[in-house]
């Protein structure tokens, strides 16, 4: 025990240290956020998040999102549970089989007028699974994509810029 106690104690810290984003970069990007929100959406934005099939290195990303560094809520958009009272529906991952028509009845049920995001390179371009027998592969594949946010994860600053994207766009 002591032994283990000491190496523990003598070899020190071995991670990476984090970079922070630039605060005012956070900022500015959450203050251009509310205004399109505030312009189109009346102060409030909802997203439902939908695992197709990914290895949930983009659900970590997104879920950042909700930490207190990132705090996204305090820009007007919020994660539901319901696809019945979302206004973009995030997909990650490539489509797999068993995942297709769920995702098919999870875009049926969202209200019109609805956006997709593909966020990821799976979902975007199918990822180093493409198409095959257990894999629909990218998300366009199945259901309609207005914005794709590449990156292996994509950062939560990256999601934002690209939620800021779709709805200046």
């Amino acid at each position: 025990m002591f032994r283990i106690l000491k190496k523990t104690l003598t070899t020190g810290m071995l991670t990476e240290r984090f970079k922070f984003p630039k605060d005012a970069e956070l900022e500015q990007l959450g203050i251009e956020i509310k205004q399109q929100i505030d312009r189109r959406f009346s102060g409030s934005l909802a997203i439902r998040q939908v695992d197709a099939g990914s290895c949930n290195g983009c659900e970590l990303e997104i879920h950042a999102l909700n930490n207190p560094y990132y705090d996204i809520e305090r820009f007007g958009i919020h994660f539901v549970a319901s696809p019945r009272h979302a206004d973009i529906l995030l997909v990650t991952g490539p489509v797999s089989r068993h995942m297709q028509t769920a995702l098919l009845r999870t875009y049926d049920a969202t209200p019109n007028p609805k956006w997709v995001i593909a966020v990821g390179d799976c979902a975007v371009c199918g990822g180093e699974f493409g198409e095959s027998y257990a894999s629909c592969g990218k998300v366009a594949n199945v259901i309609p994509v207005d914005v794709t946010i590449p990156g292996c994860p994509p950062s939560p600053l990256v999601l934002m810029s690209g939620i800021l994207g779709l709805m200046k766009g």
